[in-house]
């Protein structure tokens, strides 16, 4: 496959992921939320979970064979709701990008922490890179955010991986996420905003059930 080919599917959503793919994915990042947290010692700190405004997961984040660096995925989003939990998920898509780290096999899942309401506006934006539109540091990882520096104590994004089972902050300078209009028609029935999902009332669809119920049993703040 040539290099401009490869380029065309890693931008078309309808290539890589077909719409029937979200539901599924809504379970894959319950599982990736799940399995971070049931780690302590070695998952996201709890006490920045506590902190963040929202929350990004995507699962499966793909590794493209003939782009140096490219990646690409979709995932969800979710942000607090003053006095009820987590919102709805609003779909995300992450593209390209030089990630600092080589991921070692064909995919690997994304978490991104956002930490403050700066951040909240850009990841509501039509589009944002990290690193140049946020800013953005690799997270710490452990019981407590102790161990954290300067730099990831005032970013704000903090970033995740997982892959081949091992969990660790990495820099994902570069990776650009935008909105994904059509996984969010498909699971709501309707043209909606992910401005509109996570900051209004919007009902969450019956598949993200269970993403919702372990962002609030692993961060129940209510403000």
């Amino acid at each position: 496959m040539k290099i401009a080919q490869f380029a065309v599917l890693a931008a078309g959503t309808g290539l890589l992921f077909a719409a029937s793919d979200a539901p599924k994915r809504l379970d894959a990042a319950a599982d990736v939320m799940n399995e971070i947290m049931s780690a302590p010692d070695k998952g996201i700190p709890q006490d920045l979970l506590d902190k963040a405004e929202c929350v990004v997961i995507v699962p499966g984040l793909k590794k493209g064979a003939f782009i140096i660096g490219g990646k690409y995925g979709k995932g969800f989003m979710s942000c607090r709701r003053s006095g009820a939990g987590w919102s709805a998920p609003g779909a995300i898509r992450v593209e390209g990008g030089s990630f600092g780290f080589q991921i070692g096999g064909s995919e690997t899942d994304v978490v991104l922490l956002v930490m403050n309401q700066g951040g909240v506006k850009k990841l509501l934006s039509s589009k944002f890179t990290l690193g140049a539109d946020a800013s953005a540091a690799a997270g710490p990882v452990g019981r407590t955010s102790s161990a954290a520096t300067d730099a990831q104590m005032h970013a704000e994004i903090l970033t995740y991986s997982r892959a081949r089972g091992l969990f660790a902050g990495v820099s994902l300078e570069g990776a650009t996420l935008r909105p994904d209009e059509d996984w969010n028609k498909e699971l709501y029935g309707k043209t909606l905003t992910n401005q509109e999902i996570v900051t209004g009332n919007t009902a969450a669809p019956a598949g993200a059930a269970r993403l919702i119920s372990l962002l609030n049993k692993y961060s129940s703040r209510r403000g």
